[in-house]
Protein backbone atom coordinates (compact mmCIF):
# COMPACT_ATOMS: atom_id res chain seq x y z
CA UNK A 1 0.00 0.00 0.00
CA UNK A 2 2.83 2.12 1.14
CA UNK A 3 4.41 1.65 -2.72
CA UNK A 4 1.27 2.14 -4.20
CA UNK A 5 0.54 5.66 -2.49
CA UNK A 6 4.01 6.76 -3.44
CA UNK A 7 3.80 5.83 -7.19
CA UNK A 8 0.58 8.22 -6.52
CA UNK A 9 2.18 11.37 -5.15
CA UNK A 10 5.06 10.61 -7.75
CA UNK A 11 2.46 11.11 -10.63
CA UNK A 12 0.95 13.91 -9.21
CA UNK A 13 4.33 15.85 -9.31
CA UNK A 14 5.50 14.42 -12.65
CA UNK A 15 2.14 15.59 -14.82
CA UNK A 16 2.18 18.99 -15.36
CA UNK A 17 -1.73 18.97 -17.37
CA UNK A 18 -2.96 17.09 -14.97
CA UNK A 19 -5.85 20.15 -14.22
CA UNK A 20 -6.26 20.25 -18.44
CA UNK A 21 -6.67 16.04 -17.72
CA UNK A 22 -9.34 16.43 -15.47
CA UNK A 23 -11.17 19.58 -17.02
CA UNK A 24 -11.50 16.91 -19.63
CA UNK A 25 -12.27 14.02 -17.90
CA UNK A 26 -14.88 16.27 -16.04
CA UNK A 27 -16.49 17.53 -19.64
CA UNK A 28 -16.97 13.39 -20.47
CA UNK A 29 -18.49 12.19 -17.58
CA UNK A 30 -20.86 15.12 -17.56
CA UNK A 31 -22.42 13.25 -20.24
CA UNK A 32 -23.63 10.55 -18.06
CA UNK A 33 -24.39 13.07 -15.54
CA UNK A 34 -26.85 15.54 -18.06
CA UNK A 35 -28.29 11.93 -19.53
CA UNK A 36 -29.70 11.08 -16.10
CA UNK A 37 -31.93 13.88 -16.03
CA UNK A 38 -32.57 15.33 -19.61
CA UNK A 39 -34.39 12.29 -20.75
CA UNK A 40 -36.77 12.50 -17.94
CA UNK A 41 -38.47 15.62 -19.77
CA UNK A 42 -38.57 13.68 -23.32
CA UNK A 43 -40.32 11.23 -22.06
CA UNK A 44 -44.42 12.10 -23.00
CA UNK A 45 -42.78 12.73 -26.53
CA UNK A 46 -41.42 9.83 -26.61
CA UNK A 47 -44.23 8.13 -25.51
CA UNK A 48 -46.41 10.02 -28.31
CA UNK A 49 -43.65 9.27 -31.43
CA UNK A 50 -42.94 5.34 -30.64
CA UNK A 51 -46.48 4.38 -29.25
CA UNK A 52 -44.78 3.33 -26.09
CA UNK A 53 -46.48 1.79 -22.93
CA UNK A 54 -45.89 2.75 -19.52
CA UNK A 55 -43.84 0.02 -18.63
CA UNK A 56 -41.68 0.98 -21.83
CA UNK A 57 -41.20 4.31 -20.62
CA UNK A 58 -39.96 3.08 -17.01
CA UNK A 59 -37.43 0.80 -19.28
CA UNK A 60 -36.11 3.86 -20.96
CA UNK A 61 -35.29 5.25 -17.86
CA UNK A 62 -34.62 1.83 -15.23
CA UNK A 63 -32.51 -0.01 -18.05
CA UNK A 64 -29.70 2.88 -18.20
CA UNK A 65 -29.56 2.80 -13.97
CA UNK A 66 -29.46 -1.13 -14.10
CA UNK A 67 -26.48 -1.18 -16.44
CA UNK A 68 -25.13 1.37 -14.66
CA UNK A 69 -25.31 -0.65 -11.26
CA UNK A 70 -24.11 -4.03 -12.77
CA UNK A 71 -21.29 -2.85 -14.36
CA UNK A 72 -19.95 -0.42 -12.04
CA UNK A 73 -18.14 -1.87 -9.89
CA UNK A 74 -16.32 -4.29 -12.39
CA UNK A 75 -15.47 -1.11 -14.43
CA UNK A 76 -13.34 0.13 -11.48
CA UNK A 77 -11.31 -3.42 -11.58
CA UNK A 78 -10.81 -3.48 -14.95
CA UNK A 79 -9.44 0.49 -15.07
CA UNK A 80 -7.13 -0.79 -11.91
CA UNK A 81 -5.49 -3.81 -14.19
CA UNK A 82 -5.86 -2.76 -17.90
CA UNK A 83 -5.03 0.69 -17.39
CA UNK A 84 -8.05 3.69 -16.40
CA UNK A 85 -7.35 5.86 -19.92
CA UNK A 86 -7.94 2.62 -22.03
CA UNK A 87 -11.06 2.10 -20.36
CA UNK A 88 -12.42 5.61 -20.07
CA UNK A 89 -11.78 6.34 -23.87
CA UNK A 90 -13.57 2.69 -24.28
CA UNK A 91 -16.35 4.59 -22.51
CA UNK A 92 -16.38 7.90 -24.38
CA UNK A 93 -17.04 5.59 -27.92
CA UNK A 94 -19.34 3.38 -26.33
CA UNK A 95 -21.29 6.17 -24.85
CA UNK A 96 -20.95 7.85 -27.83
CA UNK A 97 -22.00 5.35 -30.51
CA UNK A 98 -25.07 4.42 -27.78
CA UNK A 99 -26.56 7.88 -28.14
CA UNK A 100 -26.21 7.89 -32.06
CA UNK A 101 -28.49 4.51 -31.59
CA UNK A 102 -30.67 5.63 -29.57
CA UNK A 103 -31.42 9.18 -31.38
CA UNK A 104 -31.69 6.66 -34.73
CA UNK A 105 -34.62 3.99 -32.73
CA UNK A 106 -37.47 3.43 -34.36
CA UNK A 107 -39.54 1.04 -31.50
CA UNK A 108 -39.17 1.55 -28.18
CA UNK A 109 -37.44 -1.89 -27.94
CA UNK A 110 -34.54 -0.31 -30.16
CA UNK A 111 -34.53 2.61 -27.47
CA UNK A 112 -34.15 0.50 -24.16
CA UNK A 113 -31.56 -1.47 -25.71
CA UNK A 114 -29.57 1.62 -26.63
CA UNK A 115 -29.95 3.14 -23.26
CA UNK A 116 -28.35 -0.50 -21.81
CA UNK A 117 -25.24 0.25 -23.54
CA UNK A 118 -25.30 3.61 -22.44
CA UNK A 119 -25.52 2.75 -18.95
CA UNK A 120 -22.86 0.21 -19.30
CA UNK A 121 -20.26 2.70 -21.25
CA UNK A 122 -20.88 5.38 -18.71
CA UNK A 123 -20.19 3.01 -15.68
CA UNK A 124 -16.88 2.64 -17.18
CA UNK A 125 -16.01 6.00 -17.44
CA UNK A 126 -16.99 7.19 -13.76
CA UNK A 127 -14.63 4.99 -11.70
CA UNK A 128 -12.10 5.80 -14.09
CA UNK A 129 -12.57 9.28 -13.32
CA UNK A 130 -11.68 9.33 -9.95
CA UNK A 131 -9.48 6.61 -9.91
CA UNK A 132 -7.21 8.88 -12.22
CA UNK A 133 -7.83 11.90 -9.55
CA UNK A 134 -6.63 10.16 -6.66
CA UNK A 135 -3.31 8.96 -9.20
CA UNK A 136 -3.04 12.55 -10.81
CA UNK A 137 -3.58 14.88 -7.70
CA UNK A 138 -2.01 14.97 -3.82
CA UNK A 139 -3.30 16.79 -0.48
CA UNK A 140 -4.97 20.08 -0.84
CA UNK A 141 -5.29 19.74 -4.83
CA UNK A 142 -7.02 16.06 -4.35
CA UNK A 143 -9.84 18.02 -2.06
CA UNK A 144 -10.24 20.78 -4.93
CA UNK A 145 -10.34 18.43 -7.96
CA UNK A 146 -13.17 16.49 -5.87
CA UNK A 147 -14.99 19.65 -5.35
CA UNK A 148 -15.27 20.90 -8.30
CA UNK A 149 -16.18 17.39 -9.57
CA UNK A 150 -19.22 17.56 -7.06
CA UNK A 151 -20.33 21.36 -7.76
CA UNK A 152 -20.52 20.01 -11.52
CA UNK A 153 -22.11 16.75 -10.47
CA UNK A 154 -25.35 18.83 -8.97
CA UNK A 155 -25.28 21.36 -11.79
CA UNK A 156 -25.65 18.82 -14.49
CA UNK A 157 -28.81 17.54 -13.10
CA UNK A 158 -30.35 21.19 -13.30
CA UNK A 159 -28.65 21.82 -17.22
CA UNK A 160 -30.12 18.30 -18.10
CA UNK A 161 -33.73 19.28 -17.13
CA UNK A 162 -34.00 22.50 -19.09
CA UNK A 163 -31.39 21.02 -21.85
CA UNK A 164 -34.06 18.15 -22.60
CA UNK A 165 -37.02 20.74 -22.90
CA UNK A 166 -35.09 23.22 -25.17
CA UNK A 167 -34.20 20.67 -27.34
CA UNK A 168 -37.37 18.92 -27.45
CA UNK A 169 -39.48 22.37 -28.37
CA UNK A 170 -36.68 23.43 -30.85
CA UNK A 171 -37.37 20.35 -32.81
CA UNK A 172 -34.61 21.13 -34.57
CA UNK A 173 -34.18 19.18 -38.07
CA UNK A 174 -37.63 17.86 -37.65
CA UNK A 175 -35.71 14.92 -34.63
CA UNK A 176 -37.92 16.09 -31.86
CA UNK A 177 -36.65 13.92 -28.61
CA UNK A 178 -34.34 12.34 -30.44
CA UNK A 179 -32.07 15.27 -30.27
CA UNK A 180 -31.53 14.99 -26.50
CA UNK A 181 -29.25 11.78 -27.62
CA UNK A 182 -28.22 12.77 -30.93
CA UNK A 183 -26.52 15.90 -29.11
CA UNK A 184 -23.84 13.38 -27.60
CA UNK A 185 -22.31 12.07 -30.46
CA UNK A 186 -20.36 15.46 -31.26
CA UNK A 187 -19.62 16.28 -27.82
CA UNK A 188 -18.28 12.42 -27.12
CA UNK A 189 -15.94 13.04 -30.32
CA UNK A 190 -14.47 16.11 -29.16
CA UNK A 191 -13.82 14.32 -26.07
CA UNK A 192 -12.45 11.37 -27.42
CA UNK A 193 -10.15 13.25 -28.84
CA UNK A 194 -9.66 15.43 -26.51
CA UNK A 195 -8.85 12.12 -23.48
CA UNK A 196 -6.53 10.88 -25.74
CA UNK A 197 -4.39 13.54 -26.49
CA UNK A 198 -3.89 15.00 -22.49
CA UNK A 199 -5.30 12.16 -19.94
CA UNK A 200 -2.59 10.16 -18.41
CA UNK A 201 -2.17 6.44 -18.52
CA UNK A 202 -2.53 5.31 -14.87
CA UNK A 203 -3.38 2.01 -13.01
CA UNK A 204 -2.91 0.17 -10.07
CA UNK A 205 -0.04 -3.39 -10.05
CA UNK A 206 -1.22 -4.25 -6.88
CA UNK A 207 -5.20 -5.04 -8.18
CA UNK A 208 -6.78 -8.27 -8.41
CA UNK A 209 -7.92 -9.51 -11.50
CA UNK A 210 -11.64 -8.64 -11.95
CA UNK A 211 -14.11 -10.77 -10.82
CA UNK A 212 -16.29 -11.87 -14.16
CA UNK A 213 -18.35 -14.62 -12.29
CA UNK A 214 -19.53 -12.16 -9.58
CA UNK A 215 -20.26 -9.57 -11.77
CA UNK A 216 -22.56 -11.93 -13.88
CA UNK A 217 -24.45 -13.01 -11.27
CA UNK A 218 -24.84 -9.38 -9.34
CA UNK A 219 -25.49 -7.96 -13.23
CA UNK A 220 -28.04 -11.43 -13.10
CA UNK A 221 -29.74 -10.72 -10.10
CA UNK A 222 -30.50 -7.35 -10.78
CA UNK A 223 -32.29 -7.91 -14.09
CA UNK A 224 -34.08 -10.87 -11.81
CA UNK A 225 -35.21 -8.12 -9.11
CA UNK A 226 -35.97 -5.26 -11.52
CA UNK A 227 -37.99 -7.30 -14.42
CA UNK A 228 -40.76 -7.85 -12.01
CA UNK A 229 -40.98 -5.21 -10.84
CA UNK A 230 -41.19 -3.20 -14.04
CA UNK A 231 -43.32 -6.09 -16.29
CA UNK A 232 -45.50 -7.41 -13.39
CA UNK A 233 -48.19 -5.05 -13.66
CA UNK A 234 -48.84 -5.88 -17.56
CA UNK A 235 -48.45 -9.61 -16.64
CA UNK A 236 -50.63 -9.74 -13.88
CA UNK A 237 -48.42 -10.74 -11.09
CA UNK A 238 -48.09 -14.45 -12.00
CA UNK A 239 -46.63 -17.11 -9.56
CA UNK A 240 -43.48 -16.99 -11.62
CA UNK A 241 -42.81 -13.20 -11.23
CA UNK A 242 -42.27 -13.78 -7.61
CA UNK A 243 -40.08 -16.36 -7.78
CA UNK A 244 -37.98 -14.42 -10.13
CA UNK A 245 -37.78 -11.48 -7.47
CA UNK A 246 -36.89 -13.98 -4.87
CA UNK A 247 -34.01 -15.56 -7.11
CA UNK A 248 -32.74 -12.25 -7.39
CA UNK A 249 -32.48 -11.24 -3.53
CA UNK A 250 -30.89 -14.89 -3.43
CA UNK A 251 -28.32 -13.82 -5.68
CA UNK A 252 -27.15 -10.75 -4.19
CA UNK A 253 -26.99 -12.91 -0.74
CA UNK A 254 -24.99 -15.48 -2.49
CA UNK A 255 -22.41 -12.43 -3.92
CA UNK A 256 -22.68 -10.96 0.29
CA UNK A 257 -21.57 -14.31 1.59
CA UNK A 258 -18.73 -15.20 -1.15
CA UNK A 259 -17.70 -11.81 -1.76
CA UNK A 260 -14.30 -11.51 1.06
CA UNK A 261 -13.22 -14.94 0.13
CA UNK A 262 -11.87 -13.87 -3.69
CA UNK A 263 -9.11 -11.67 -2.65
CA UNK A 264 -7.01 -15.04 -1.81
CA UNK A 265 -7.25 -16.03 -5.01
CA UNK A 266 -6.14 -12.79 -6.31
CA UNK A 267 -9.59 -11.75 -7.63
CA UNK A 268 -10.86 -7.99 -6.50
CA UNK A 269 -13.64 -8.22 -4.09
CA UNK A 270 -16.35 -7.51 -5.95
CA UNK A 271 -18.57 -6.88 -2.46
CA UNK A 272 -16.66 -6.65 0.85
CA UNK A 273 -18.85 -8.72 3.38
CA UNK A 274 -17.44 -7.29 6.50
CA UNK A 275 -18.62 -3.81 5.51
CA UNK A 276 -21.91 -5.61 6.00
CA UNK A 277 -21.30 -6.04 9.62
CA UNK A 278 -20.99 -1.99 10.73
CA UNK A 279 -24.51 -1.07 11.00
CA UNK A 280 -24.13 2.06 10.13
CA UNK A 281 -23.00 1.11 6.72
CA UNK A 282 -25.47 -1.15 6.26
CA UNK A 283 -27.67 1.72 7.22
CA UNK A 284 -26.56 3.77 4.99
CA UNK A 285 -26.49 1.88 2.01
CA UNK A 286 -30.61 1.11 3.04
CA UNK A 287 -30.56 4.81 3.17
CA UNK A 288 -28.84 5.30 0.16
CA UNK A 289 -31.22 3.00 -2.29
CA UNK A 290 -34.63 4.23 -0.41
CA UNK A 291 -33.28 8.12 -1.11
CA UNK A 292 -32.81 7.35 -5.16
CA UNK A 293 -35.58 5.18 -5.54
CA UNK A 294 -37.73 8.37 -4.14
CA UNK A 295 -36.09 11.01 -6.18
CA UNK A 296 -36.07 8.83 -9.07
CA UNK A 297 -39.49 7.57 -8.90
CA UNK A 298 -41.34 11.13 -8.05
CA UNK A 299 -39.08 12.98 -11.26
CA UNK A 300 -40.39 10.77 -13.53
CA UNK A 301 -43.94 10.48 -12.56
CA UNK A 302 -43.91 14.37 -11.92
CA UNK A 303 -42.99 14.71 -15.33
CA UNK A 304 -45.72 12.76 -16.87
CA UNK A 305 -48.06 14.79 -14.94
CA UNK A 306 -47.10 17.95 -15.71
CA UNK A 307 -46.75 17.19 -19.43
CA UNK A 308 -49.03 14.81 -20.50
CA UNK A 309 -51.64 15.37 -17.92
CA UNK A 310 -51.28 19.18 -17.40
CA UNK A 311 -50.37 19.99 -20.61
CA UNK A 312 -47.14 21.67 -19.88
CA UNK A 313 -44.29 21.87 -22.80
CA UNK A 314 -41.12 19.94 -22.46
CA UNK A 315 -39.15 23.17 -21.54
CA UNK A 316 -41.85 24.59 -19.19
CA UNK A 317 -41.59 21.17 -17.60
CA UNK A 318 -38.15 21.55 -17.09
CA UNK A 319 -38.12 24.95 -15.75
CA UNK A 320 -40.26 23.77 -13.15
CA UNK A 321 -38.05 21.49 -11.77
CA UNK A 322 -35.59 23.96 -11.40
CA UNK A 323 -37.44 25.09 -8.22
CA UNK A 324 -36.40 21.75 -6.73
CA UNK A 325 -32.50 22.30 -7.86
CA UNK A 326 -32.95 25.74 -6.29
CA UNK A 327 -33.70 24.60 -3.37
CA UNK A 328 -30.85 21.92 -3.41
CA UNK A 329 -28.31 25.11 -4.44
CA UNK A 330 -29.54 27.25 -1.39
CA UNK A 331 -28.06 25.15 1.41
CA UNK A 332 -25.73 22.77 -0.61
CA UNK A 333 -22.35 24.42 0.63
CA UNK A 334 -23.79 23.73 4.28
CA UNK A 335 -24.94 20.76 3.96
CA UNK A 336 -21.42 19.00 4.91
CA UNK A 337 -20.45 21.21 7.83
CA UNK A 338 -23.67 21.30 9.27
CA UNK A 339 -23.45 17.43 9.53
CA UNK A 340 -19.97 17.76 10.90
CA UNK A 341 -22.07 19.20 13.84
CA UNK A 342 -24.99 17.71 14.39
CA UNK A 343 -24.28 14.16 12.01
CA UNK A 344 -27.15 12.08 11.50
CA UNK A 345 -29.83 14.54 12.69
CA UNK A 346 -28.90 16.39 9.14
CA UNK A 347 -29.46 13.51 7.63
CA UNK A 348 -32.72 12.55 9.02
CA UNK A 349 -33.83 16.05 8.91
CA UNK A 350 -33.27 16.07 5.12
CA UNK A 351 -35.50 12.91 4.30
CA UNK A 352 -38.13 14.53 6.49
CA UNK A 353 -37.93 18.00 4.51
CA UNK A 354 -37.79 15.66 1.56
CA UNK A 355 -41.35 13.74 2.28
CA UNK A 356 -42.89 17.30 3.32
CA UNK A 357 -42.01 18.95 0.04
CA UNK A 358 -44.09 16.28 -1.69
CA UNK A 359 -46.48 16.43 0.96
CA UNK A 360 -47.07 19.96 -0.36
CA UNK A 361 -46.40 18.92 -4.14
CA UNK A 362 -49.72 16.72 -3.95
CA UNK A 363 -51.52 19.84 -1.94
CA UNK A 364 -50.57 22.35 -4.78
CA UNK A 365 -51.26 19.69 -7.55
CA UNK A 366 -55.03 20.36 -7.01
CA UNK A 367 -54.54 23.88 -8.08
CA UNK A 368 -52.78 23.64 -10.87
CA UNK A 369 -55.31 23.44 -13.94
CA UNK A 370 -54.88 22.46 -17.72
CA UNK A 371 -52.01 24.92 -18.95
CA UNK A 372 -51.59 27.16 -16.11
CA UNK A 373 -48.51 28.50 -14.41
CA UNK A 374 -47.12 25.93 -12.18
CA UNK A 375 -46.79 28.20 -8.98
CA UNK A 376 -49.02 25.92 -7.06
CA UNK A 377 -46.17 23.30 -6.75
CA UNK A 378 -43.14 25.47 -6.41
CA UNK A 379 -43.29 25.77 -2.93
CA UNK A 380 -43.22 21.83 -2.12
CA UNK A 381 -40.06 21.28 -4.65
CA UNK A 382 -38.13 23.91 -3.11
CA UNK A 383 -38.73 22.16 0.09
CA UNK A 384 -37.88 18.68 -1.21
CA UNK A 385 -34.81 20.57 -2.68
CA UNK A 386 -33.67 21.62 0.45
CA UNK A 387 -33.90 18.61 1.99
CA UNK A 388 -31.80 16.23 -1.08
CA UNK A 389 -28.79 18.54 -0.04
CA UNK A 390 -29.19 18.19 3.61
CA UNK A 391 -29.82 14.27 2.81
CA UNK A 392 -27.36 13.15 0.33
CA UNK A 393 -24.42 15.86 0.28
CA UNK A 394 -22.65 14.40 3.51
CA UNK A 395 -24.45 10.86 3.04
CA UNK A 396 -21.19 9.41 2.42
CA UNK A 397 -19.33 11.80 5.01
CA UNK A 398 -21.07 10.30 7.88
CA UNK A 399 -20.98 7.12 6.61
CA UNK A 400 -17.25 6.73 5.61
CA UNK A 401 -16.68 8.07 9.96
CA UNK A 402 -17.76 4.15 10.90
CA UNK A 403 -15.57 2.52 8.22
CA UNK A 404 -12.07 1.31 8.02
CA UNK A 405 -9.73 3.54 5.55
CA UNK A 406 -8.58 0.65 3.89
CA UNK A 407 -12.04 -0.54 2.22
CA UNK A 408 -13.38 2.98 2.14
CA UNK A 409 -12.81 2.38 -2.11
CA UNK A 410 -15.15 -0.26 -2.00
CA UNK A 411 -17.78 1.37 -0.12
CA UNK A 412 -18.22 4.20 -2.46
CA UNK A 413 -18.20 1.69 -5.21
CA UNK A 414 -20.81 0.02 -3.42
CA UNK A 415 -22.82 3.12 -2.52
CA UNK A 416 -23.45 4.52 -6.32
CA UNK A 417 -24.06 0.78 -7.01
CA UNK A 418 -27.17 1.41 -4.50
CA UNK A 419 -28.09 4.76 -5.65
CA UNK A 420 -28.24 3.20 -9.36
CA UNK A 421 -29.87 0.20 -8.42
CA UNK A 422 -32.63 2.01 -5.93
CA UNK A 423 -33.28 4.47 -8.79
CA UNK A 424 -34.46 2.18 -11.30
CA UNK A 425 -36.15 -0.06 -8.83
CA UNK A 426 -37.85 3.38 -7.31
CA UNK A 427 -38.97 3.91 -11.08
CA UNK A 428 -40.58 0.79 -11.26
CA UNK A 429 -42.08 0.85 -8.04
CA UNK A 430 -43.42 4.62 -8.14
CA UNK A 431 -44.38 3.82 -12.04
CA UNK A 432 -46.38 0.39 -11.30
CA UNK A 433 -48.61 2.80 -8.77
CA UNK A 434 -48.85 5.68 -10.78
CA UNK A 435 -50.09 3.74 -14.13
CA UNK A 436 -52.24 1.81 -11.88
CA UNK A 437 -53.85 4.41 -10.87
CA UNK A 438 -54.30 6.17 -13.92
CA UNK A 439 -56.37 3.64 -15.57
CA UNK A 440 -60.34 5.07 -15.14
CA UNK A 441 -58.86 8.04 -13.31
CA UNK A 442 -56.93 11.41 -14.04
CA UNK A 443 -53.21 12.52 -13.94
CA UNK A 444 -53.95 14.06 -10.81
CA UNK A 445 -54.99 11.02 -9.33
CA UNK A 446 -52.04 9.33 -10.95
CA UNK A 447 -49.45 11.79 -9.57
CA UNK A 448 -51.25 11.65 -5.99
CA UNK A 449 -50.92 7.53 -5.23
CA UNK A 450 -47.74 7.42 -6.76
CA UNK A 451 -46.50 10.46 -4.58
CA UNK A 452 -47.42 8.61 -1.76
CA UNK A 453 -45.04 6.06 -2.29
CA UNK A 454 -42.19 8.61 -2.28
CA UNK A 455 -42.81 9.87 0.78
CA UNK A 456 -42.90 6.76 2.20
CA UNK A 457 -39.55 5.88 1.00
CA UNK A 458 -38.31 9.14 2.36
CA UNK A 459 -39.38 8.93 5.37
CA UNK A 460 -37.79 5.39 5.52
CA UNK A 461 -34.32 7.61 4.51
CA UNK A 462 -35.33 9.80 7.61
CA UNK A 463 -35.58 7.02 10.32
CA UNK A 464 -32.85 4.82 8.93
CA UNK A 465 -30.72 7.91 8.88
CA UNK A 466 -30.97 8.14 13.10
CA UNK A 467 -29.01 4.46 12.52
CA UNK A 468 -25.98 6.11 11.05
CA UNK A 469 -22.37 7.71 13.00
CA UNK A 470 -23.22 10.98 15.57
CA UNK A 471 -20.62 12.85 13.38
CA UNK A 472 -19.04 13.16 10.05
CA UNK A 473 -15.82 13.01 8.31
CA UNK A 474 -14.24 16.53 6.73
CA UNK A 475 -14.35 17.23 2.52
CA UNK A 476 -10.45 16.68 3.02
CA UNK A 477 -10.60 13.17 4.78
CA UNK A 478 -13.07 12.22 1.92
CA UNK A 479 -10.96 12.78 -1.15
CA UNK A 480 -7.89 10.99 0.80
CA UNK A 481 -9.28 8.30 1.98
Amino acid sequence: MEAMATAMRATARAYPRRWLAAAVMIGAATMDLIDLTIVNVALPTIRTDLGASGTQLEWVISAYMLAFAAALIVSGSFGDLLGRKRIFVGGIAAFGLASLAAGLAQTPDELIAARVVQGVAAAAMIPQLLGTFRAMFDGEERGKVFGIYGAVLGFASAIGLVLGGVLTDADLFGWGWRTVFLVNVPVALIFLVAAIRVVPETSNPEAGRPDLLGAGLLAASIVAIAYPLLEGRDLGWPAWIWALLAAGVTGLVVLAVAGERQPRAGIAPLLRTRLFTIPAFSAGLVVQWAFSAGLQGFAVTFILWLQSGMGFSPLGAGLTMLAFSFGSFAVAGAAVPLAQRYGRLVLSLGGVLMALGTLGVILGSAHVGQGSDPWPVVPGLVIAGVGLSLMIIPLINVVLAAVPPEVAGGAGGMFSTAQQLGGAIGVALVGTVFFSALEGHSFTHAAKQADLVVIGLFLLAAVLALALPRTAVGEEEVTEI
